[in-house]
């Protein structure tokens, strides 16, 4: 954009990705282009950068103003009340539901890049219990997206054990897996979790076209889809004309709405979720933490992938960290903070007593 000569430059959610440190590079950087005369627009649901990065602050609810204030006066709670009539939401949890129950047991697990050169994932072991949310860290690109992907079955193994429930899912397919009770709220919605040209009622069949409600024997039973699309709605606050509305016609936080709703609603024993708030609103933000809670509480198991670290550090039951494919250090979500989690995910190391890193060996190392 300044190649192009742009003096006016819109940030549309630019930290959702971004580890503290880098957060405030880039708002260091922002300040001292501002002193040469750029104008930023700052869009974002984080309301302490907002705060600590604006000169102004425009609150837009359901497309439009509902107010403005002064970020120097102003609080996060202020904020939040303003967007969603209501206190700002925590993703803390309180009461450990963790059991001995293992439902995710991935052993020794690899992914080659497409030319066999080398692991995108290295030798990955992980456990997900029942009651428990695992949480991995890591800045994108460490492998995450590739670790989720594989074991959904989206990409095939190079080596590793990949079970659920003493079930040997190493060889099955996408569908199959999801048959044997994997939930997953995808990275990108519109990519893997919506058609957006279709009803709400025909997105609810995806990925349950073999099960009920949405499937018949071997038919699609689409007064079944319609009437549980009605239920979702309902349950899980999805704002819409009506479930024949077009999926692209929702805001994002809706959609968003519509697919946990959905994922939740198969009665999986296993849940992924690959950044299951990213760019939505405070208010679906606590509606999807609450249903994440009640689905532990009841013993779902929950693999969550987030870059939002402080949803990470309030969710999860215990942290990993991610790095160039491997899982590097450990974290206590009860005493980690986001800067001790941001140092180990960029490969600086922590100090702190609540990340233990890992002992990795390199190939070849004696």
């Amino acid at each position: 954009m300044l190649y192009r000569g742009a003096k006016v430059i819109i940030l549309d959610e630019p930290t959702a990705v971004l580890v503290p440190q880098e957060v405030n590079e880039l708002f260091d950087t922002v300040r001292g282009m501002q002193e040469q005369g750029y104008t930023f627009l700052f869009i974002s649901h984080k309301l302490d950068e907002v705060r600590a990065i604006a000169d102004s602050v425009t609150v837009i609810r359901r497309g439009t103003t509902v107010g403005s204030a002064d970020p120097k006066t102003v609080s996060s709670r202020q904020l939040a009340e303003m967007m969603v009539g209501s206190e700002l939401p925590s993703p803390e949890t309180r009461e450990s539901t963790v059991t001995d129950k293992v439902v995710l047991d991935v052993k020794g697990l690899r992914l080659l890049t497409p030319d066999g050169s080398r692991p995108i994932i290295d030798d990955v072991d992980l456990v997900v219990r029942s009651g428990e949310v695992v949480g991995i860290a890591g800045v994108e690109g460490n492998g995450q997206t590739e670790l989720v992907e594989t074991i959904m079955g989206m990409r095939k193994a190079g080596g590793g054990t990949i079970t659920l429930l003493d079930k040997d899912l190493t060889k099955l397919g996408t569908l199959a897996r999801r048959e044997a009770g994997i939930g997953y709220i995808p990275e990108d919605r519109h990519r893997h979790g919506l058609l957006l040209t279709q009803p709400l009622w025909y997105n609810r069949i995806l990925g349950y076209q073999t099960r009920k409600p949405t499937a018949r024997g071997i038919w699609l039973d689409t007064d079944g889809a319609k009437k549980d699309t009605e239920r979702i709605v309902a349950d899980f606050d999805v704002r819409t004309p009506g479930i024949d509305a077009l999926a692209a016609a929702l805001s994002g936080g809706n959609q968003q709405k519509l697919v946990v709703g959905r994922e939740l609603s198969g009665n999986p024993v296993l849940l992924i979720a690959s950044h299951p708030t990213r760019g939505v609103d405070v208010g679906a933000q606590a509606l999807i933490w609450d249903e994440i809670k009640h689905a532990r509480a009841a013993g779902l198991a929950v693999l969550l992938i987030s870059a939002d670290l402080d949803e990470l550090i309030g969710l999860s039951d215990t942290i990993k960290v991610m790095l160039r494919g491997r899982l590097v250090a450990d974290a206590d979500p009860n005493t980690v903070t986001p800067e001790d989690l941001g140092s180990a995910m960029t490969g600086a190391g922590s100090t702190s007593a609540a990340v233990q890193e890992t002992a990795v060996v390199e190939e070849g190392e004696n």
